[in-house]
């Protein structure tokens, strides 16, 4: 099969929010999603962009997308965050989701950027096993940390 592997643009985005919900679902969160295609568009593009975004193209549509932002280290400097790296379910296996992982590795050495990390969920066993393959480090010391904006609002008491 063939597919080419690119940046995405603002008409992209309709097809990157249906993925990012194929992977909620995939991640056992299906209602979790609360983006939208305009939030997609608004703070992916423009002078100010959020976050960059590959997208993998087959048969005339978008499969698979790779969506990520800049970071800073305290410790490094310049990093970036894979926040969501996914290939539809039905083009799996055909080498589409290691062409974005290294679209993403490429765009980080262009831009001398000194890491990139990313979490993956410990029971996806798949996806923990490609990316120790890759030579990527999988810390199993480190925990996540979250608030949510609920949780915000509780801790500033609003």
């Amino acid at each position: 099969m063939e597919f080419q592997v690119r940046k995405a643009t603002k008409n992209d985005m309709p097809s990157v929010l249906k993925l990012i919900n194929e992977l909620a679902v995939y991640e056992r969160e299906p209602d979790a999603v609360e983006v939208t295609v305009a939030d997609l568009e608004r703070d992916g593009f423009g002078d100010q962009a959020l976050f960059n975004c590959f997208v993998a193209e087959a048969e005339d549509k978008i499969v698979g997308m790779a969506l990520f932002y800049n970071r800073y280290s305290t410790w490094k400097g310049k990093t970036i965050h894979l926040e969501d790296l996914i290939v539809n379910e039905d083009y799996r296996g055909k080498g589409i989701g290691v062409q974005l992982y290294k679209k993403v590795m490429q765009f980080a050495l262009e831009e001398n950027i000194k890491r990139v990390e990313w979490v993956v969920l410990d029971w996806n066993t798949p996806a923990v096993n490609f990316y120790k393959n890759t030579g990527a480090s999988v810390f199993s010391e480190w925990d996540t940390v979250q608030f949510d904006q609920d949780s915000i609002k509780k801790f500033l008491n609003l």
